[in-house]
């Protein structure tokens, strides 16, 4: 069994790697960050994902993510976690549906996940990353609100 703790270089994912190693028993983990290759991002965002990453090469795309994760892998050994690994999982589908699939793999014993904080329209709009792995997974998940300071 492993924890999975899914970060994307944000304050909140930073927060959820600190209140886990603060929190939880020493235990396996694994650091997982979900890209999204440019033909998933067109799919998704029609004409607007060019905005998004214009000109992007998806192989730069891919190592840029193994170094978010290797940054994730190196906060959580920093921050008191002692058996780490860090995965770039490409999303096909949803960025929740990578963090899903890849718990069910490592049969991860708990989820990880920080939350941006979102309510209302926000969250309707932006969708919430958080809220359907909390809601799909099926093993336990953790949600790590926002740092004091950055609400």
């Amino acid at each position: 069994m492993a924890y999975l703790i899914a970060y994307d270089g944000s304050a909140d994912s930073r927060h959820a790697i600190e209140f886990a190693a603060k929190h939880l028993s020493a235990e396996r983990t694994v650091i997982v960050t979900v890209w999204e290759p440019l033909l998933v991002q067109l799919a998704r965002h029609g004409a607007a994902a060019a905005a998004i990453v214009p000109g992007e090469d998806p192989e730069e795309l891919r190592i840029q993510a193994e170094a978010h994760a290797k940054e994730g892998a190196e906060l959580a050994i920093a921050s008191g976690l002692s058996d780490v690994t860090y995965r770039a999982v490409a999303d096909r589908t949803a960025i929740w549906q990578a963090i899903v699939d890849l718990a069910d793999e490592i049969d991860a014993s708990l989820v990880v996940t920080g939350s941006r904080g979102l309510s209302g329209v926000r969250s309707v709009l932006l969708g919430s990353v958080s809220n359907h792995v909390l809601h799909h997974a099926r093993r336990p998940t953790l949600i790590v609100p926002p740092a004091p300071e950055t609400r």
